[in-house]
């Protein structure tokens, strides 16, 4: 049971690192500031939830878990919010999205 809680601990550690990485280079190769918050977002919840799910897995019932899940839903519920509240200052200041048929005709 030990082995299989640290095996489920490296995959989960593993793949949120994955995701950490494609949302760092998706942060560099988007296009626009819409995307590339899109690409921030998949860091916030998928990657961090990821690796902080792994150390949860790998310290055991202790009051380190208590701690680490406090901080899992704390950036589970502030990461929408902030993305949120960054798009909606973007359009506030009429920054428009690359759009497909932009890139391909050259641009307005």
């Amino acid at each position: 049971m030990d082995t299989a809680l640290h095996i489920l601990s490296w995959v989960l550690l593993a793949g949120g690192g994955f995701f950490c990485v494609v949302g760092a280079i998706g942060i560099i190769r988007m296009p626009d500031a819409f995307t590339r918050l899109h690409a921030a977002s998949v860091i916030d919840t998928l990657g961090v939830g990821m690796i902080i799910t792994g150390l949860m897995v790998e310290s055991g019932l202790t009051l380190t878990t208590a701690r680490l899940g406090i901080i899992l839903l704390l950036v589970f519920f502030t990461s929408p919010v902030a993305g949120h509240a960054i798009a909606r200052s973007m359009r506030h200041r009429n920054v428009e999205p690359v759009l497909s048929e932009d890139r391909t005709s050259g641009g307005k």
